[in-house]
């Protein structure tokens, strides 16, 4: 099959919390530059040519996402999310399946700071390697294992040679994640991410090199952090 024959659809889980930021409000829902964070985010997952429609999973008694414009370059659907992200991403990966798409772009959320060329890159590779391929940082600070889960004493450094981070967009072949996650089942706690259903199903996704800007928002003061990225990208 020729790469230009292969349909291509984004999904993005956005039914959770956000229980580390500690709102009144999900952090998906966050206003910066103007828009909420995931208005951000769609619009940056839109910024390829070949996604040609987007899923969003949202928890069902979600109403503030009725409120948003998504002004997208293709369709918005929403889905009905579950109770853990796997669930939600599986909803929304089996809605892109039944629509005929081959090929999956998961991105999370609360990564409004999406470059263009990362997406590219991630879709390239994710589209021509049979495992998939993520975005990804190697780690660059020392990582520090404590005593315990309780303690705030270190019980050693750990070698950071060969870790990575995983960041998102994360791209697989659409029958190749679902069968995944269903053979683990989406309450697998193993599952923290797409690329980790993949490997415990055996396989093993490509690293494609992000960019120190494609942040998560996940603590406080993450926004302001995001907010001067998206500020330096529109300048750009």
């Amino acid at each position: 099959m020729m790469q230009n024959q292969i349909r291509v659809a984004a999904v993005i889980p956005a039914a959770g919390i956000g229980s580390r930021m500690a709102l009144a409000e999900p952090k998906q829902y966050l206003r910066i530059a103007g828009k909420t964070v995931l208005e951000h985010s769609v619009a940056a997952v839109a910024a390829d040519a070949r996604v040609a429609a987007i899923y969003i999973a949202v928890a069902s008694n979600d109403q503030r996402v009725q409120a948003l414009d998504f002004d997208s370059k293709c369709p918005v659907y929403l889905v009905a999310g579950g109770a853990t992200r796997a669930a939600s991403v599986l909803a929304g990966v089996a809605a892109a399946q039944a629509d005929g798409f081959d090929v999956v772009v998961v991105h999370d959320a609360a990564r409004p700071c999406l470059q263009p060329a990362e997406l590219k890159a991630v879709i390239d590779s994710g589209m021509t390697h049979a495992d998939g391929a993520i975005l990804a940082l190697p780690v660059a600070d020392t990582i520090k294992q404590a005593q315990t889960l309780a303690t705030d004493t270190i019980a050693n450094s750990v070698p950071r040679d060969g870790l990575w981070r995983a960041l998102t967009p994360q791209v697989f072949r659409t029958k190749r994640l679902v069968d995944a996650l269903t053979q683990l089942g989406v309450e697998n706690t193993a599952i923290t991410d797409e690329a980790s259903a993949i490997e415990l199903t055996g396989g093993h996704p490509k690293l494609v090199l992000g960019q120190q800007t494609n942040i998560k928002i996940t603590q406080p003061g993450d926004e302001q952090l995001a907010a001067t990225f998206i500020a330096m990208m529109a300048k750009e």
